[in-house]
């Protein structure tokens, strides 16, 4: 069941780029944006609802019953994330599919992959592979065969060069607020679904203080009338913004996380035979080209393993910003260049590789 969730989740985020990118002919990225997080927390907190219905002893309506006894700082983690992976990485994700297309940006969003894990290394110490190194350099080989691909009398080379920027930026910030909300979501028993929804509250009121910011607010704020683009932004937000973001959840619950990586992953074929069949993209050699590379690096990552390199240090002064993001932490041991965080039963739940020189 799992692995179909996680192919859901492809199959609808690759439908989903299609409508944001009609959409985006008429309406701007921070107000699409907006908008498709609007959507999105409707249905969250319906669902929401429905779940604390169906417990005994949980009001409906009572939202925060999940998050009772959780610390601060791990909802402030949370928060942050959202602004930083919702609020930016997703306005430069419509800027970027503007641009550029659905075929050339779902070959850019392949980089998700060796950019996380980067972040991960970087800021969680988790270790590196061989496998990681050649994965990534495949994807980076992919994304360069894309440069000066779709070019038309209205976009040109700089146009193009500017759009496959915008999604490698919002790569990077999408990767930077999962990987910081990561240690967050593997505390054993955290709520997910309400997790992904403050994730999605706290960007989009990021997204509302920008909108009153912005010299256009007027214009910006349009988006909230029906028209007729509310027949693409309506079904784009709900596939993109709340199905694939379930099924996502879903394929992570109830299968092995490498397989679900990879389900994931062929959502780029998914964007592409919807691109193709609903907005007449064509598919040269050189995409394919570029899709095969790109896929391959992905595969690699996914698949295969290897010597491990060596892991990033922690400085020991980092270990209880380490310590602080797992709720359940009550002790530490130091052993072996190690700092070993137990819970309140004793139970190891990480083992931190201290710097010592």
């Amino acid at each position: 069941m799992g692995q179909l969730f996680a192919l859901l989740a492809a199959l609808t985020w690759g439908l989903s780029l299609s409508f944001f990118r009609r959409s985006g002919e008429s309406v701007n990225p921070l107000a699409l944006n907006l908008f498709k997080n609007t959507v999105a927390i409707v249905f969250f907190v319906l669902a929401l609802i429905l779940l604390n219905a169906l417990q005994p002893g949980v009001h409906p309506l009572d939202l925060t019953y999940h998050f009772r006894g959780q610390p601060v700082e791990n909802l402030m983690i949370l928060v942050v994330s959202g602004i930083v992976g919702i609020a930016i990485a997703d306005t430069l994700l419509f800027y970027s599919l503007n641009a550029v297309g659905v075929s050339l940006f779902v070959i850019v969003e392949c980089a998700y992959s060796p950019v996380t894990l980067l972040f991960a290394y970087w800021l969680l110490s988790e270790e590196l592979e061989p496998a990681h190194l050649v994965g990534g350099a495949l994807i980076l080989i992919g994304i360069g065969i894309t440069a000066g691909e779709g070019r038309t009398p209205e976009r040109t080379t700089k146009s193009i060069l500017i759009g496959l920027g915008y999604g490698f930026l919002y790569i990077i910030f999408m990767a930077a607020g999962i990987v910081y909300c990561k240690p967050v979501f593997q505390i054993d028993g955290f709520p997910l679904l309400e997790a992904t929804t403050i994730r999605l509250i706290a960007g989009t009121i990021a997204l509302f203080f920008m909108m009153l910011a912005s010299p256009r607010r007027k214009n910006l704020i349009k988006v909230f009338r029906p028209t007729k683009t509310w027949w693409l932004t309506i079904p784009g937000s709900f596939l993109g913004g709340t199905l694939a973001m379930w099924f996502w959840i879903a394929g992570f619950k109830y299968t092995d996380t490498g397989v679900a990586a990879i389900l994931n992953q062929t959502s780029v074929i998914f964007a592409i035979i919807f691109a193709y069949f609903l907005l007449g993209e064509r598919m040269t050699y050189r995409r394919w080209a570029a899709v095969v590379f790109a896929m391959s690096g992905v595969l690699t990552m996914s698949m295969l393993s290897g010597k491990k390199l060596p892991t990033k240090p922690v400085k020991e002064r980092e270990v209880t910003t380490h310590a602080r993001s797992i709720s359940h932490t009550s002790s530490a041991r130091f052993d072996n260049e190690r700092y070993y965080l137990s819970d309140h039963h004793g139970d190891c739940v990480a083992a931190i590789p201290i710097d010592v020189s």
